[in-house]
């Protein structure tokens, strides 16, 4: 039986007005790829303004937002946002304060009475790799990521008077530690800057 050609063997034998259309319809297919990628990743990382958590505002809005960005960047990357993870990361935004995974565990037990420290920490888990969530390494506590989606390190001003915690980025000081690492010939794998102190109402 003669052997069926490889695909390669018969895009050689193509003439060559052939082999320039077809790799024509290739190139656009993949830019057509990239574009669309370039595109979400522009939506998801351009520079949008740190709302302030002190300033009066209607949380839900805060919390509709979180669960919206949460599930279409999960849908984008073919991750699986669970109904149980979902539930996490809405009893995490409840508030601009940390909460603890105990705290989690206490109000996720109202909806799911199966619930036990594993699941919530494997939820935790899931939050933080897709960029949902930050930990306060300081409290041992979570925060909604109020920049989801956006490539940033974790800086954040944490009230220790009402624990209110607000997420903030400021480029200079991201190049400056990027800068020190560099001069100590260190390879940083994980930053995060946390500044303790009183906001602006425990401070009046």
């Amino acid at each position: 039986m003669a052997k069926r050609p490889h695909i390669g063997q018969l895009f050689i034998r193509f003439p060559v007005i052939c082999r320039r259309r077809v790799f024509s319809l290739m190139l656009c297919c993949i830019i057509a790829q990239v574009t669309h990628q370039e595109l979400f990743l522009a939506k998801s990382s351009h520079a949008r303004p740190v709302a302030n958590p002190l300033a009066p505002h209607d949380h839900s809005h805060c919390v509709d937002d979180a669960l919206s960005r949460a599930r279409e960047l999960c849908d984008a990357r073919h991750v699986q946002l669970t109904p149980l993870r979902e539930k996490v990361l809405q009893i995490v935004w409840r508030s601009h304060r940390p909460i603890g995974a105990y705290q989690v565990l206490d109000e996720l037990s109202d909806s799911h009475k199966s619930a036990r420290p594993p699941t919530v920490y494997r939820a935790l888990d899931f939050l933080m790799a897709e960029g949902l969530i930050h930990k306060i390494e300081s409290l041992n506590a979570y925060l909604g990521c109020a920049e989801a989606g956006a490539p940033h390190s974790g800086q954040f001003l944490i009230c220790r008077s009402c624990g209110t915690t607000q997420e903030i980025f400021d480029k200079t000081l991201e190049t400056a530690l990027d800068a020190a690492a560099k001069r100590a010939s260190f390879v940083g794998e994980h930053k995060v800057v946390e500044i303790s102190g009183l906001c602006q109402d425990c401070a009046a």
